[in-house]
């Protein structure tokens, strides 16, 4: 969208076909390519199909300092259907499910299916939950606290017809990758343990103590043992890590990550929550089956 209001529309080639599959430096680059041309863009929407994982584009754009990139991840932005999301999530067809996703039930029969609207729901910064005119009030509640137990780090909007009483905020200018400064969503901290309401997806809150130095070199370590374990494959899927981290200096870093990528940055300001301590946040699958470390637990 240009700064006039006018909207412009160009094909950009991917090398892989589609910017789903293609590597992050090939996707990037024609992003950039496309405002180095136009040079009037304030900002740019992806806009996926409804079968695609936001795990797979996301880490496009997680880009290093040292590339300076003009492009950075603001924020993922899922539209859930309140009318038939609880039958996506219960009985996904054919369509609705990720790649290779039947073919691990029949080997575990005893996990749950894993719904393209499980992972769209488990990577969100913002969920516009839509078409509320179409449900009743028990029928809306049921559904956001469906989606609460799969993701209860992300803001969940009610809508009807997609309408938003401020864009800054809910679809724009969310800075989720960025800071934790006044207006933006953070982490409910308060969220105690992790719901059993919905068996495929859920959220874990990990309290931890204040951490000197040694601690948070150890914490570092130990989120690189859970996200990169060598041997075999891992019994958990990490879909998103969040985190506050209060140091002994006084300073805060923050952790944000989307599958195996992450990063601690220093924290910009004070978040409104008032926190005691550190938080770590984990949205995934089987998360019961990520190793103990720094003598975590449930709170």
């Amino acid at each position: 969208m240009a700064q006039d209001g006018q909207s412009a529309e160009e094909w950009i080639p991917l090398q892989n076909g589609c910017i789903c599959c293609s590597v992050k430096d090939s996707g990037v680059a024609a992003l950039e390519s496309l405002v180095e041309r136009q040079k009037n863009f304030d900002y740019i929407l992806l806009e996926t199909t409804g079968v695609a994982d936001p795990g797979n584009i996301a880490p496009m754009f997680w880009m290093d300092e040292g590339l300076n990139s003009s492009i950075y991840l603001d924020g993922i932005v899922t539209v859930v259907d309140a009318k038939n999301i609880l039958k996506s999530l219960d009985e996904p067809t054919q369509e609705e499910l990720p790649a290779l996703e039947h073919e691990q039930h029949e080997h575990d029969p005893s996990s749950p299916l894993m719904s393209t609207a499980h992972l769209q729901i488990s990577h969100a910064d913002i969920i516009l939950l839509n078409k509320s005119d179409l449900v009743d009030t028990d029928e809306l509640n049921a559904v956001r606290t469906r989606i609460e137990s799969i993701n209860a780090a992300t803001k969940v909007i009610v809508t009807d017809h997609s309408r938003v009483a401020d864009l800054s905020g809910t679809v724009l200018d969310l800075f989720a990758y960025s800071s934790f400064s006044a207006g933006t969503h953070e982490p409910d901290f308060s969220t105690k343990g992790h719901s059993h309401l919905d068996p495929t997806l859920s959220t874990i809150n990990i309290s931890l103590p204040v951490l000197d130095r040694a601690g948070f070199s150890k914490l570092e370590r130990c989120l690189e043992d859970v996200l990169w374990p060598s041997g075999k494959p891992k019994p958990y899927e990490v879909h998103r890590t969040k985190g506050l981290l209060r140091l002994a200096d006084g300073s805060l870093k923050m952790i944000q990550g989307v599958r195996e990528i992450f990063e601690i940055t220093d924290a910009q300001s004070e978040p409104d929550q008032a926190v005691e301590g550190s938080r770590v946040v984990l949205i995934g699958r089987n998360l019961d089956r990520v190793p103990s470390v720094l003598g975590w637990h449930d709170k």
